[in-house]
């Protein structure tokens, strides 16, 4: 119900979809779907303790590992979005979106996003997996 009410609240502003905030104030998810941040060539998504840890989260992880990108889960905080280059979600429906901003804050539509979500499609529609 939250996500639902988060995401109408963003439409009625503008935005495609709303940020979601764990219960410690530390960046979660989309209404919907996972979230990353590239930065210096690693990639960031918050540690899943208190939100789902998606199978499309997870392919997408497997699939960057095989390209020799480091993913690092940790704790995120909203302060820190300026700092990110790229972002992206994934999810079900979502699959590899990126994103161009979340509020103030501005990132590329970069190609480490596009090459995920590329090698993502690949394998959901038949594809071999690298590596």
């Amino acid at each position: 119900m939250i996500c639902t009410m988060a995401k109408h609240a963003a439409a009625d502003r503008g935005y495609g979809d709303a940020l979601m905030l764990d219960w410690r104030g530390q960046v979660a998810e989309a209404t919907g779907a996972n979230i990353f941040f590239l930065k210096d060539g690693a990639l960031h998504t918050p540690t899943p303790d208190c939100f789902l840890d998606g199978i499309t989260r997870r392919t997408v992880m497997g699939l960057a590992r095989d390209k020799g990108i480091e993913i690092v889960e940790r704790a995120i905080w909203p302060e820190e979005l300026e700092s990110f280059e790229q972002c992206f979600l994934t999810g079900t429906a979502a699959e590899v979106t990126p994103v161009s901003e979340i509020g103030p804050w501005s990132f590329e539509v970069g190609d480490m996003s596009l090459d995920l979500r590329k090698d993502y499609l690949n394998l959901v529609n038949g594809g071999a997996r690298a590596g």
